[in-house]
């Protein structure tokens, strides 16, 4: 089973430790182009229209100005440094020693600046959005789209992918359909069913968790996926089409 998570908007920046090693980081064949993100993100950091270019308003300058530095700042593991709501939900400093190694062996962040991570790859605090283009490199999904292929098709195998990423983050490596589900939420509510937002990245963050901590095998299908979501949560699967990953939607009431 992998699970693929999005990174988090704001980050826990590492207080002390050493910088990032980026040959040690998972899926190595992307060193070359992660220096070719880090360079632009510097570049475009200190430039007079850094807040424009990274969509984010002058409260984050510190962020911004911290892009130029990454590769002296201190890193963390990747579980640490990823905040917010979804990460929040997983609670990995909750699990136990073996469901820490099973998140470790199972989750796979795609990032705008690092392409992929392993959940313990120990990184730096960054600012930066999959949606962003960065001068040098355009747009980071299709960046990023040219060179996920491989590492990642060659990671999942035949395991059953777990897509618990927003459409933004999707863009830049999508699954073979028949072995990947993506995640939905739904809010129902006198009959009527919405998409949301932040209850989505909870309720995401709890799925993994559950897949991650409870003790039944695996699910190696997207039928055995929603056996297990239903352990917890009204849930419905549309299955795959040739072109289209299956869709397992959790049904929140409220």
């Amino acid at each position: 089973m992998l699970i693929l998570l999005p990174p988090s908007e704001g980050k826990s920046p590492a207080v002390k430790g050493s910088a990032v090693d980026l040959g040690g980081l998972q899926f190595p064949e992307l060193t070359a182009a992660r220096q070719t993100v880090l360079g632009s993100l510097a570049i475009a950091s200190t430039g007079p229209d850094a807040h424009r270019i990274l969509g984010v308003g002058p409260s984050l300058g510190a962020e911004v100005l911290r892009n130029i530095t990454l590769l002296d700042q201190p890193a963390a593991p990747a579980y640490q440094v990823y905040s917010g709501v979804l990460y929040d939900a997983l609670g990995y400093s909750t699990l136990t020693p073996v469901q820490r190694r099973k998140a470790q062996e199972s989750v796979v962040v795609v990032s705008a600046l690092w392409g992929a991570l392993g959940f313990a790859d120990a990184i730096p605090a960054y600012r930066l959005s999959m949606s962003v283009s960065l001068p040098g490199t355009g747009t980071l999904a299709s960046f990023w789209k040219q060179r996920l292929a491989g590492p990642l098709d060659h990671r999942s195998g035949d395991s059953l992918i777990v897509d618990c990423r927003s459409s933004t983050y999707g863009a830049a490596w999508a699954g073979v359909p028949e072995r990947t589900v993506a995640v939905n939420v739904l809010l129902e509510r006198d009959g009527k069913r919405s998409v949301v937002s932040h209850s989505a990245k909870h309720t995401r963050g709890l799925l993994a968790r559950h897949l991650i901590t409870r003790r039944s095998s695996r699910p190696t299908t997207p039928d055995q996926l929603l056996k297990a979501a239903r352990e917890q949560w009204q849930a419905e699967l549309t299955p795959a089409t040739s072109r289209k990953p299956a869709q397992l939607s959790i049904i929140l009431q409220g």
